[in-house]
């Protein structure tokens, strides 16, 4: 490689923030249980419990993991009653997940 190219690939590498703000978004998408959750709220948005129900998990770990999506601002939730319902933040995560699915 020539010190053209060099400095080309280089420039064109993302800033080191946004590499962090990529992998702090992929970590999202790193356990089992996030992407189950993950892929469920795509569908439709649920509470804790009929997502514990659905995964055949105790809602202790449920919360423990919508609390982790929320902070990576995947999730979001609105009180519905006494109910919290979890949803998808940005439309955008189901074709990350599409396009994540079609390189497999």
């Amino acid at each position: 490689m020539n010190l053209n190219e060099e400095y080309t690939l280089k420039k064109l590498m993302p800033a080191h923030s946004n590499i962090r703000s990529l992998s702090t978004f992929f970590y999202a998408f790193s356990d089992d249980t996030r992407l189950k959750i993950i892929i469920l709220l795509t569908l439709k948005p649920l509470c804790v419990g009929d997502i514990s129900q659905i995964l055949n998990q105790n809602q202790t770990t449920i919360s423990h993991q919508l609390k982790i999506l929320k902070s990576l601002n995947i999730v979001s939730a609105d009180r519905s009653g006494k109910n919290i319902i979890y949803y998808i933040k940005n439309s955008n995560i189901e074709q990350v997940l599409d396009a994540t699915v079609d390189c497999l």
